[in-house]
């Protein structure tokens, strides 16, 4: 008899990129993969209170009601446009952003983000008010922290640099904790918690994976690990490139590093096991035998890992386009990435409760990468 386990989202911050992490959500709840916990950094993180803030049957709803809200003011082109006008259009949505700011989630903050002399300066070039509002209207706090699924959303302390996280199993979640994850300076200002300020938790770690990890008990779980930027990718060949690729690297590392941590951890938890069993009894209860036997998490833990990858139509303004079509086309990418990772052999064969960790990557096809088992 199989061992139910726990389906788990590890949410990445990545800003407009993070419609594609919607239409996965929508998309795994389709296939009857709700979640018991969510957790994200900055765009990961509002789209986790998002889900933790309603109710399954309205969760899509109101993920649709953010991202269709926040990109009302680009509409998409009424005719389809070439790679390269598209991309085009990509960048002059991006910078009509920057001028304007997003509807129902960032306004300028022009002239006082550049006048200093102001008893009261601002900290960021644009006043994010707006996710506020946009935040108390479409999540739940009281069904969030009574009745949701667990959230868990990260930030960084600015005095310390130390990495806090908010956990609904711990403490009242409200707007101002997922409005800290989402901190990114310059351009959004820090977010006051309990007399402390935080900036965005991708400024230390672009995804929550390691706390999650930390964090485990020993029940089997499946951890959906949606990320907005790939860690593999072509050289840039020409300097339109180079920004975006330089944002993949940066904000990609963290995941693989962390994947590769506890892939090892894991390898040494089994190979120590097995050590102690040729032991003498005498030595079984040797602390530092039991220190190695406890490295890793003890869960059987299956790592679906579920990857945007480049577009043709994007250039290094992707994680702030937020046309209406750039949203559209993430969207249904997630939710593509999703029925084809649900349908792919080893997702199908697998089996729960195996000890140590299973990683599935479908879309890492040639890279060696698409499963591993430790």
């Amino acid at each position: 008899m199989e061992i139910p386990e726990q389906t788990i989202l590890v949410l990445q911050g990545g800003g407009a990129l993070g419609a594609y992490q919607a239409g996965a959500y929508a998309a795994l709840a389709e296939a009857g993969h709700e979640p018991g916990w969510v957790a994200g950094i900055s765009i990961g993180a509002v789209n986790a209170a998002l889900i933790c803030g309603n109710p399954p049957a309205r969760r899509e709803a109101a993920l649709r009601h953010f991202w269709e809200g926040i990109t009302a003011s680009l509409p998409a082109p009424p005719f389809a446009l070439g790679p390269t006008v598209r991309k085009l259009y990509g960048e002059v949505a991006a910078a009509s952003v920057t001028m304007t700011g997003v509807p129902g989630f960032f306004r300028p903050n022009l002239p006082f983000a550049f006048a200093p002399v102001l008893p009261h300066p601002a900290l960021g070039v644009y006043d994010t008010a707006p996710l506020r509002d946009t935040l108390l209207d479409l999540v739940d706090f009281d069904y969030l922290n009574d009745a949701g699924p667990r959230l868990s959303v990260g930030a960084v302390d600015i005095e310390t640099a130390n990495f806090a996280y908010f956990d609904s199993r711990e403490r009242t979640i409200g707007p101002e904790h997922v409005m800290a994850s989402g901190a990114l300076p310059p351009g959004f200002p820090p977010v006051a918690i309990d007399g402390r300020l935080y900036w965005d938790g991708g400024l230390v770690s672009n995804t929550p994976l390691q706390y999650v990890m930390d964090n485990l008990g020993a029940e089997p779980v499946v951890i959906f690990q949606v990320d907005l930027f790939a860690a593999r990718g072509m050289a840039p060949d020409a300097m339109t490139d180079v920004g975006q690729r330089q944002k993949d690297i940066q904000y990609s590392s963290r995941t693989r590093l962390t994947t590769d941590r506890y892939a090892e951890l894991h390898a040494l938890r089994r190979a120590a096991s097995r050590l102690a069993a040729r032991l003498p009894k005498e030595m079984q209860d040797d602390p530092d035998l039991k220190r190695l036997t406890a490295a890793g998490p003890e869960a059987p833990i299956k790592l679906v890992e579920l990857i945007h990858r480049k577009q043709g139509f994007e250039g290094g303004a992707k994680d702030y386009d937020f046309s209406r079509d750039s949203m559209t086309r993430h969207w249904a990418e997630g939710a593509a990435d999703v029925a084809r990772t649900l349908a792919h052999p080893k997702w199908l064969a697998r089996k729960t409760g195996q000890d140590g960790l299973q990683i599935l990557d479908p879309g890492a096809a040639g890279t060696g990468r698409q499963e591993k088992r430790t």
